[in-house]
């Protein structure tokens, strides 16, 4: 019997797949190739497996073993017939791709795997694609060959992070690093039943640990399933597609992922109003500028004093106009959409829900518009949480950041206060960055549960005081950092400083004498 593939071996394997891609196209572009031949590799591996066991446990012909799979494979998408292609693989390959989606409407997947176009043969030649098909037949991805159910999932994850460490800065925009992930499904902790959302889902990494941190909980798991729906919304097309794509490998067939603007065009939505969602997580665009599309596309213009043609400043007070009503709190200023999808989050929660969301550091103190939906989030006592997070976590940026969680129900002991946690020192120094590790992750989770202030660390502030500081929710300004001095009795210090002249004055004396006697 053949060893069973581990999960070391996977990862190797398939990153073995992205290096025979380097120097054809760009290293942040390697992901929507190589997610696409995995799937690909495992729906024929899991298909072959599927049609087989129907064919002994039901005694039926091939013929009638493949009409009854969950998965549809046409013959342009097997393996074996694209395995043997050697001229205009690309085209192939795309053919095999839109066979699948149009085969499957049931998993909702048109345009997940032909997002990517394999048939360029200036990015791609038929060589490489050939050298990439027979790299993927080195391994069986059959159920039975692996050595977990989950292998194919945590492999998936493994190539997400090593394609955001690879890509860099781009690695942000479709990649949250795992820790912090882990926090803010710790810090909502959703439970069985749950309905959860992410309204930039980005790969879906947040849905998912949300759905694993469910299944461990009592009533998590009904039979093989876990007990859990999962919604999401992702603005870049390419993103999406890795966002099915994990979901599928993951098995949550039935998670509804949505493509497009959360903010312009929110696409969760029940008999023309927005739904509502238990937990609400997501780690939107840090400070995303001129975010209501819809204005930005017409901007008028005027000529200036010296003749040329000038673009008319937005105000968006006048031109933000939202038929949902998520923007009671006030219009976030142009340059940054911070609190829009704060807004947005908080619109879509259930009364008793619970929500977390990843906003840069400066929308705890930044003035004008920002300070008074910060206000007015304050006074309405909705802000429970926010967490200090450290430098330098994400790959997008360097500077802090910072998790607010925010409920429409908060506990009675902490009406009209907030938890504040100076988590900043909470990390370890990785390669590329710094990261949350499980030791950290305790911490900060253990304390923000803990009802009572940590010096320095954590406070339970009460909105009065955050008053007092024109609601100025800046870390640093509710902490004392300073070392504390120790404390000198100097008189004592004085006794001790003359006993031990005195003792001077007397070895002085004694060693004259000596020196007296020996004639020197």
């Amino acid at each position: 019997m053949a060893e069973k593939l581990d999960l070391s071996t996977l990862e190797s394997w398939l990153w073995d797949s992205a290096n025979i891609l380097r120097g054809s196209i760009d290293s942040s572009d390697f992901k929507n190739y190589i997610f696409g031949l995995l799937f690909l590799k495992r729906v024929n591996d899991v298909f072959e497996e599927e049609v087989e066991s129907i064919m002994k446990t039901e005694k039926v012909s091939r013929a009638q073993a493949e009409s009854d799979t969950f998965f549809k494979l046409p013959d342009v998408a097997r393996w074996e017939y694209l395995k043997s292609i050697t001229e205009n693989v690309g085209i192939a390959l795309d053919k095999a791709f839109a066979a699948i989606e149009e085969s499957n409407a049931k998993l909702r997947i048109d345009g997940v795997l032909t997002a990517t176009k394999f048939g360029d043969k200036e990015k791609l030649s038929d060589p490489t694609l050939m050298r990439l098909l027979r790299h993927f037949n080195e391994h069986s991805l059959r159920n039975e060959d692996l050595y977990t159910p989950d292998l194919l999932g945590d492999a998936y994850e493994y190539l997400i992070k090593q394609f955001a460490d690879d890509a860099g800065k781009k690695g942000g925009e479709f990649y949250t690093p795992r820790g912090v992930v882990k926090l803010l499904v710790q810090l909502v902790k959703p439970q069985p039943g749950n309905k959860v959302y992410d309204p930039t889902c980005g790969s879906g990494g947040m849905l998912i640990e949300a759905a694993r941190y469910i299944a461990e909980q009592p009533g998590g798991l009904v039979g093989k399933n876990i007990n859990v729906s999962l919604f999401g919304q992702e603005k870049n097309l390419g993103t999406w597609a890795i966002a099915k794509l994990n979901m599928l490998l993951h098995n949550y067939v039935e998670a509804n992922l949505e493509k497009g603007d959360t903010l312009i065009e929110p696409k969760h939505q029940q008999n023309g109003e927005l739904m509502l969602f238990d937990r609400v997580i997501a780690n939107p665009p840090f400070s995303q500028d001129k975010w209501w599309t819809i204005a930005e596309a017409n901007i008028p213009k005027k000529v200036g004093k010296d003749g040329k043609e000038k673009e008319v400043a937005l105000n968006y007070n006048k031109v933000v106009v939202d038929k949902y009503g998520r923007f009671q709190y006030g219009i976030p200023p142009r340059g940054y959409a911070d609190l829009a999808f704060l807004q947005h989050m908080l619109s879509v929660l259930k009364q008793d829900g619970k929500m977390a969301v990843v906003l840069p550091h400066g929308t705890l103190f930044r003035g004008g518009t920002e300070g008074e939906i910060r206000r007015k989030l304050i006074e309405g006592d909705l802000i429970e949480g926010i967490i200090g997070l450290p430098s330098a976590l994400f790959y997008n940026t360097g500077i802090p950041a910072s998790v607010w969680i925010l409920s429409k129900c908060k506990p009675h002991e902490f009406a009209k206060k907030v938890i504040v946690i100076d988590a900043s020192g909470d990390f370890e120094e990785g390669k590329n960055q710094n990261e949350l590790g499980d030791r950290q992750i305790e911490r900060i989770v253990n304390s923000y549960s803990s009802s009572c202030d940590i010096d320095k660390y954590m406070r339970i502030i009460p909105v009065a005081e955050l008053n007092e500081n024109n609601y100025n929710v800046n870390i640093s300004r509710y902490f004392d950092s300073s070392e504390k001095v120790e404390e000198f009795d100097l008189f004592q210090i004085q006794m001790e400083l003359k006993a031990i002249a005195e003792r001077e004055v007397k070895i002085d004396a004694k060693l004259s004498s000596l020196l007296e006697k020996l004639g020197i």
